[in-house]
């Protein structure tokens, strides 16, 4: 079975198209060509402003004028994690989503019906013929997973709606009127490479294998991090074998939980036995701790040729103790809505940056302002101490929840009707542009929701 023998057939039509065009985040160039196209075969009014964002607009159908406008929104960009042995190109190569049971998967790639399915939605409407609706507007926003600069760079003069529709949850059932807001903390670290002595003898050593997820989404859900658990045996082998770091990197993206890491270090040659030895107790009790979490966690380790350079020996400390020092995952569960992280971290990735620099990023999330900056302070304090530059991104605000929102009364009444059952209520971890869009227009009645999507910004992205 293909994507377009699916029902309904015009958002799966829409989203296998949208599966072949290549649209990483700041990337969305041929996207956004695609959409514009789109409008303009169909007649349709539309507008794209200086940072690429979309605007496609719909007259309301005969007899529906006088409704309120409803802005429907989501974003075109995605996440690009593949697995280690794909050979996939991000930038040329197309998606390629199959069917399994009751989920649509990519092969050895992330899916990207987050947020996909979303602009595929909103494709299905605009082209509809026969539907009965007010006045739409559809709004296409750039660069969400890396920095949300498409609903940051919003002109306030370009949407004329008073109700929002955010199409970019992954909960079929739940209605979300609430999310987190977030900031990115980078450390960097000099370097100062240093000639390796003569007498030690190379490795490298990778973990993988893990789930790693969304770090909003899903941070609650395993102890699991590829540069935690690197560093951990890395900090254990520097104080227990006098081992020299040459390369330490982990994690891609700043919203994803590491799934893979690796790093290449010397061991003085008469250690060596006792070092192997030690690797065989360390993964045994790694795995056992995790067993219940990631039983897919796999470790390697083979011996290379010598590194031109070492991480000098103060850095290498103060980087080793410093990562393990950080916190990574759930810092405070809200005390408002039940079963809600209220305020978390992720430790999202380690890059050695020409040989020169390593930088270390962190995100962190909160639901309440004031934790969000506490969070950051404490990421930026630790680092701080240990001797790294240390460089705070402008952030994005939350969206404080509105039970009394006139959206929400009518989406939880049509949900019910549809469906004969009422649907939950919620406010999400993750980061939506919600909180961005209302800053530049506040008088907006807002809400979202989506279809059921699973392992979202891993290879294991699949969409119900």
């Amino acid at each position: 079975m293909s994507l377009n023998e699916l029902e309904p057939s015009a958002l799966w039509k829409y989203f296998d198209q949208i599966c072949r065009i290549p649209r990483l985040s700041k990337q969305e160039e041929k996207i956004s060509e695609f959409l514009i196209a789109f409008a303009s075969d169909l007649g349709l009014p539309h507008q794209r402003d200086d940072n690429g964002n979309v605007l496609i607009t719909k007259p309301a159908a005969p007899g529906f004028e006088n409704l309120p406008k409803v802005i429907l929104q989501s974003h075109v960009d995605m996440v690009g994690e593949k697995l280690q042995d794909s050979n996939h190109d991000f930038d040329h190569d197309a998606i390629r989503p199959y069917i399994e049971g009751d989920w649509v998967k990519a092969e050895g790639t992330t899916l990207g019906a987050d947020d996909g399915i979303g602009v595929a939605a909103q494709l299905a409407i605009l082209s509809e013929k026969g539907l009965e609706h007010g006045p739409l507007e559809c709004l296409f926003t750039v660069d969400e997973e890396s920095g949300m600069t498409g609903a940051r760079e919003l002109q306030p003069d370009f949407l004329t709606g008073k109700i929002l529709i955010n199409l970019d949850s992954e909960d079929e059932g739940e209605l979300f009127i609430g999310c987190a807001g977030g900031i990115d903390t980078i450390a960097t670290f000099k370097a100062l490479p240093k000639k390796p002595g003569k007498d030690l003898d190379f490795f490298r050593m990778s973990v993988s294998g893990l789930s790693g997820g969304h770090s909003g989404d899903e941070i609650q859900k395993s102890p699991g991090n590829a540069i935690r658990i690197l560093d951990r045996f890395l900090w254990n082998i520097t104080n227990e074998f006098g081992a020299r770091l040459a390369v330490f990197e982990g994690g891609n993206l700043r919203n994803a939980i590491p799934r893979e890491a690796y790093a290449r270090f010397g061991i003085p040659a008469g250690k060596v036995q006792d070092f192997e030895s030690y690797y065989q107790v360390f993964t045994d009790t790694v795995r056992k701790e995790l067993k219940h979490y990631e039983p897919l966690l796999s470790f390697g380790l083979t011996q290379t040729g010598a590194q031109e350079s070492v991480i000098g020996k103060k850095t290498q400390s103060r980087l080793l103790n410093a990562l393990y020092a950080c916190p990574h995952g759930v810092i405070t569960w809200s005390g408002d809505l039940e079963d809600l992280v209220e305020t978390s971290t992720n430790l999202a990735s380690v890059k050695h940056l020409n040989g020169e620099t390593v930088e270390v990023v962190t995100s962190q999330r909160s639901s309440v302002d004031s934790a969000k900056k506490d969070i950051a302070d404490r990421i930026a304090s630790l680092f701080s101490l240990a001797g790294a530059e240390i460089q705070h991104t402008d952030g994005y605000p939350g969206w404080s929840p509105d039970t009394n929102s006139e959206i929400l009364r009518i989406t939880g009444s049509a949900y019910s009707k549809l469906f004969r059952k009422k649907p939950l209520v919620r406010a999400i971890h993750a980061g939506l542009e919600c909180g961005l869009i209302l800053e530049k227009y506040p008088g907006l009645d807002m809400i979202s929701f989506g279809p059921t999507i699973r392992g979202a910004h891993t290879p294991e992205e699949r969409i119900s």
